[in-house]
C-alpha cells in the first residue's frame, strides 16, 4: 500500500534519464540503473531516454518496460546501428541529429536524471543545467551520484562558484543523491531558484520561429 501512495503523489509524468551506452566497470553502476528504473515504476513515472539498447541505457529502459511503464527512446538516425544492437523496448523516435535529440527528450520530460556516463552524458546534463540557469525551463535536474562518481564534477562546480563563474543560486539547480529513491524524492521537492525566468518567453518564441523557418526551407 505504501508504493501505491507514492504513485498517487508523484508530480512527474515522465523523467528523462541521461546515461552511457557502456555499463561501466563497476556492478554498482549497473545495479543503480536497474534500481532507478524500478523506482520510476514504483512512482508510476514513464521514461524518456537516449534510445539505446546497450549499456546503462538498455538496463534502465528494460527495467521500466518490465515494470509496465511506457518508454520513449530518442535516437539520431546515424547512431541507430551503433546503439541499437539488441532488441529495443517501448517507443523509438528517430531524429535527425544530437541537437534535435536533446530538444525532443526535454519536450517530453518533467525532470532530468543523469546516471554515470561519459562525454555524451555530461554534455546532455550540462546543457539542461544551462537551460535551467537561463530560465528556459524550470524542470529539476538530478545527479544519481553512485559511489561518488560525480564528486569531482560537483567539486569543480563549487570551485566555479567560489571563483565567481557560477552564482550560488545557480549551484542549487543541481540536485544529487546516492540512491534513486532519495534522488527522486528530492526532485519532487525541488523549487526553482534560477535568475533567468524572464528569458523563457523569448526563447519559446525564437524556437517557434526557428522550426517554422526549418519547415519552410525543407
Amino acid at each position: 500500500m505504501e508504493i501505491n501512495s507514492e504513485m498517487m503523489v508523484s508530480k512527474f509524468k515522465r523523467i528523462c534519464v541521461f546515461c552511457g551506452s557502456s555499463q561501466g566497470k563497476k556492478s554498482s553502476y549497473q545495479d543503480a540503473a536497474i534500481e532507478l528504473g524500478k523506482e520510476l515504476v514504483s512512482r508510476n513515472i514513464d521514461l524518456v531516454y537516449g534510445g539505446g539498447s546497450i549499456g546503462l541505457m538498455g538496463l534502465v529502459s528494460q527495467a521500466v518496460h518490465d515494470g509496465g511503464r511506457h518508454v520513449i527512446g530518442v535516437i539520431p538516425k546515424t547512431l541507430m546501428p551503433k546503439e541499437l544492437t539488441g532488441e529495443t523496448v517501448g517507443e523509438v523516435k528517430a531524429v535527425a541529429d544530437m541537437h534535435q535529440r536533446k530538444a525532443e527528450m526535454a519536450k517530453h520530460s518533467d525532470a532530468f536524471i543523469a546516471l554515470p556516463g561519459g562525454y555524451g552524458t555530461l554534455e546532455e546534463l550540462l546543457e539542461v543545467i544551462t537551460w535551467a540557469q537561463l530560465g528556459i525551463h524550470e524542470k529539476p535536474v538530478g545527479l544519481l551520484n553512485v559511489d561518488g562518481y560525480y564528486n569531482s564534477l560537483l567539486s569543480f562546480i563549487d570551485k566555479a562558484v567560489e571563483e565567481g563563474f557560477v552564482s550560488p543560486s545557480a549551484r542549487h539547480i543541481i540536485v544529487s543523491a546516492p540512491t534513486a529513491k532519495v534522488l527522486v524524492r528530492k526532485l519532487e521537492e525541488y523549487v526553482p531558484c534560477h535568475e533567468g525566468a524572464a528569458l523563457k518567453l523569448n526563447w519559446e518564441m525564437e524556437r517557434q520561429l526557428e522550426f517554422t523557418d526549418y519547415d519552410i526551407a525543407r
